[in-house]
């Protein structure tokens, strides 16, 4: 259980969630595989994670070390700059809308409210 509050906390701050965002995205470039980048000031390591957009608005969420990974499966809509995505574990369900700041062919930027910046690179 400790595993899952700590994926859906990364993948929060790794998204970021707010409200109210005008930008366009395009949504092509976010189709593939992600990792979270870790923040300089962090001396931990960060467990490994995945997130995998998906063609047809669906998603696929992998954490933790190989052997012990925990999957979480939903869906996502991109409107604008904000990204809604809908995860399940169990029958746990995680509801969240997210602020894309920038998009490229590598790099994912997003922003919770007033805090630093996210990112995560495309995998290779």
């Amino acid at each position: 259980m400790r595993v899952f509050i700590g994926c859906v906390a990364v993948l929060a701050l790794a998204c970021g969630v707010s409200a109210g965002g005008q930008a366009k995205i395009d949504g092509k470039l976010l189709i593939g595989k992600w990792e979270p980048v870790p923040a300089a000031d962090k001396k931990e390591k960060a467990s490994p994670m995945v997130i995998e957009f998906q063609t047809g608005g669906k998603m696929i969420l992998i954490a933790g070390e190989a052997g012990k990974e925990l999957k979480a499966e939903g869906k996502y809509e991109l409107k604008a700059d904000q990204l809604s995505v809908e995860l399940k574990l169990g029958d746990k369900e995680i509801k969240e809308t997210l602020v894309i700041v920038s998009l490229t062919a590598d790099q994912l930027v997003t922003k919770e409210g007033d805090k630093k910046p996210e990112t995560l690179k495309r995998k290779k």
